[in-house]
């Protein structure tokens, strides 16, 4: 901040704070004192104001402001290029310093608890019911919000809590797709297969691979879809729609995978207009460490015996 600017603040707020004080004082020394029936000459639907001085404690609590007020500023940068002379703070207080500092006390207390767990197998912290506990507080809090607080998904995001996997289920999978994130790209048939082409495979692909049925008034062609499929959809989806985690290719034999939705429309609009799904990497915010912890909870919620939910482990 230029010098100028830096002034201008200054003046501006002891200003404000001088003319606050004076106005105080001033015209608390010109008020009556005592209670008083005569009245400032005025009423307002037949209500007048009687000439009495200001209460002690709502003048104490004026001044209260006031010195607080010049505490603050002497403290923390309020005045221009002012840094304050907060102690514990080298060169000023700041939010980045403030942060920093949260952060380091954080890192101290719970650092070796991350740690532990870090330098066990994802496997083997799954089953720890203070990690799952510590994984779920990461994954409600960073999680959630896509996948869901139950972590079953919703439209565009997968179900993290059944056996269906675009990148891997395996515990070392499952830690790569949290730490490095994945980018899953469709591309757009329309325009190559045409419109009949996409009705064509979709139908293909919802009655011949998924299983499920067509409207009673589809009159798709089925062996064409098929053709179609074989000649530019099995490079990404295998020649059996069985997937690709490698390339993220959902398996199109299970639908519950599905996570754009099963519809005869659904499947021509995916197959017509593509898809674009980004999982955004957790390394930079999270760490390893933390980033295990999760691994090791989304890996609990579909390889948990039983179907037991983490929060149904014994303790």
């Amino acid at each position: 901040m230029t010098t100028f600017w830096s002034t201008w603040i200054c003046v501006l707020t002891l200003g404000s704070l001088i003319g606050l004080t004076w106005l105080l004082v001033g015209t608390r020394k010109g008020e009556t004192k005592g209670s008083v029936d005569q009245t400032m000459g005025h009423a307002f639907d037949g209500i007048e104001e009687y000439d009495n001085p200001l209460p002690q404690w709502w003048f104490m609590l004026f001044a209260g402001t006031l010195v607080f007020a010049v505490g603050y500023l002497i403290l923390y940068p309020g005045l221009g290029n002012w840094k304050g002379v907060l102690p514990g703070y080298e060169d000023g207080w700041t939010q980045t310093k403030e942060w920093d500092k949260e952060m380091a006390k954080a890192d101290a207390r719970f650092g070796p608890i991350f740690a532990k767990f870090a330098a066990m197998p994802v496997e083997e912290v799954a089953k720890d019911p203070q990690a799952l506990k510590m994984g779920g507080r990461l994954f409600a809090s960073n999680c959630a919000v896509c996948h869901g607080s139950d972590a079953k998904g919703a439209y565009g995001f997968p179900n993290l809590a059944d056996n269906n996997w675009r990148w891997g289920g395996s515990a070392e999978a499952i830690k790569a797709t949290i730490l490095n994130g994945r980018h899953a790209a469709m591309p757009a048939w329309g325009e190559v297969l045409g419109e009949d082409g996409v009705k064509n495979v979709a139908a293909y692909v919802r009655h011949d691979l998924a299983k499920l049925p067509l409207p009673a008034d589809n009159t798709a062609d089925l062996a064409a879809g098929q053709a179609a499929f074989s000649t530019t959809c099995v490079a990404c989806h295998g020649p059996q729609g069985h997937g690709v985690e490698a390339m993220g290719a959902p398996n199109l034999t299970e639908p519950a995978g599905f996570i754009y939705g099963t519809s005869l429309a659904q499947l021509q609009q995916t197959i017509r207009h593509g898809r674009q799904g980004q999982m955004p990497a957790q390394d930079v915010l999270q760490g390893n460490d933390k980033v295990h912890l999760l691994a090791a909870y989304v890996y609990s919620l579909s390889h948990n015996a039983e179907g037991a939910t983490p929060d149904s482990q014994p303790q």
